[in-house]
């Protein structure tokens, strides 16, 4: 027993971070930071601080702070700007000061790209068990686009630190102002930060979190090693519906104010041949169009994967030529609430269509 709690049996041990690394870059639909430091980051905080557990929100004391953390800013800056490794010990300090109560777990942001892996490499740093659940069960691109937001919790005080040692609390009104404060401030800080927001407790959280998510990317990431079909045990394992095979012919990418915005488009090969797919991107891929007919959309998740080895591809390290699946399949059941799709459906991200189901959408006629 721990602080009145059962300590759980579950850990994350170095034979756990690639499979992980896998999963949580499928999650990332393009997003979330590049895996490839974070994976490395995770091992080495394995090797240097041991295993960490894995819990529950019932495992935790009611009244302890989780710190849900993740990086913010644009994936292909915060590839090229590394963090310090101080950056988690700064914000825990801030976060136990100014609510007077200590810290009991780390949580992922989100669950998508290298802020699914590296939470691993912040909770053995800190002595932290990392929580088994995240705030989207995939990556969005905005602060308030968290299911904390959607439950209704209060954004509380918003903390960030950079690299050069930063740190600032910001206290919002919401949600919606707590992505363009800290927006602001992460842009200051050259484009990439990390931030925990929705800092709040196990019993506080119950409800407002996507529960499993991490047991669910170590799952995604298995089903595709040693296996002769990847993208096959891919499709299987998600749900997914896959929505073109084909080259990268067109790519359109810009950085700034935080975010990488552009988009990509696959022409088809082989039995897709004579089709293109167009993606369109904000950090994330967001909407899929074939001949202006929408085949998928935010919430639901859209993945660019390589063609052969079902590997994601992130939309930092997208290139002319690339073959790749596009997959798309169902996001978790609250954003697709009333109050989920006015936060991260298609009219959240300016786009005039209406929410389809990727269920529906994926088999639409073109």
């Amino acid at each position: 027993m721990q602080g009145g709690k059962h300590v759980s049996a579950r850990r994350i041990t170095l034979d756990d971070v690639r499979p992980l690394a896998r999963g949580c870059a499928i999650l990332g639909t393009g997003g979330g930071g590049d895996v490839s430091t974070s994976t490395l980051a995770a091992e080495r905080a394995l090797k240097d601080y041991g295993d960490v557990p894995l819990v529950t929100l019932d495992e935790l004391p009611r009244d302890g702070l989780v710190l849900p953390l993740g990086s913010i800013g644009a994936p292909t800056v915060s590839q090229e700007m590394l963090m310090s490794g101080r950056e988690p010990r700064l914000i825990r300090e801030a976060a136990e000061r100014d609510q007077g109560r200590p810290a009991v777990a780390v949580m992922a942001s989100e669950i998508g790209g290298g802020n699914g892996v590296e939470p691993v490499a912040w909770a053995a740093t800190l002595g932290l068990p990392l929580l088994d659940a995240d705030g989207m069960g995939r990556a969005f691109p905005e602060v308030q686009m968290v299911s904390m937001y959607v439950a209704g919790l209060p954004a509380g005080t918003v903390v960030l630190a950079d690299v050069q040692d930063n740190l600032t609390l910001i206290r919002p009104v919401d949600g919606l102002w707590s992505e363009q404060l800290a927006r602001a401030v992460c842009v200051a800080s050259g484009a990439t930060a990390l931030m925990a927001d929705y800092i709040h407790t196990p019993a506080e959280l119950a409800g407002a979190v996507i529960e499993g998510s991490v047991s669910r990317a170590l799952a995604i990431g298995r089903a595709v090693s040693d296996t002769q079909d990847p993208i096959g045990a891919l499709v299987r394992t998600l749900g997914a519906a896959t929505l073109i095979t084909g080259k990268i012919i067109e790519l359109e990418r810009h950085t700034g104010g935080g975010f990488v915005r552009g988009s990509v488009v696959v022409d088809g090969v082989g039995e897709c041949r004579g089709r293109m797919l167009r993606v369109e991107i904000q950090n994330e891929n967001l909407v899929a169009l074939e001949n202006g007919v929408v085949r998928a959309s935010v919430p639901d998740l859209i993945t660019l994967v390589d063609a052969q080895t079902a590997e994601a591809v992130s939309t930092e390290s997208l290139g002319y030529g690339q073959r790749v699946t596009v997959l798309a399949w169902p996001c978790a059941p609250l954003w697709r609430t009333p109050a989920g799709l006015r936060t991260a459906g298609p009219a959240a991200f300016g786009y005039d269509i209406p929410y389809i189901p990727v269920e529906e959408a994926a088999h639409a006629n073109v």
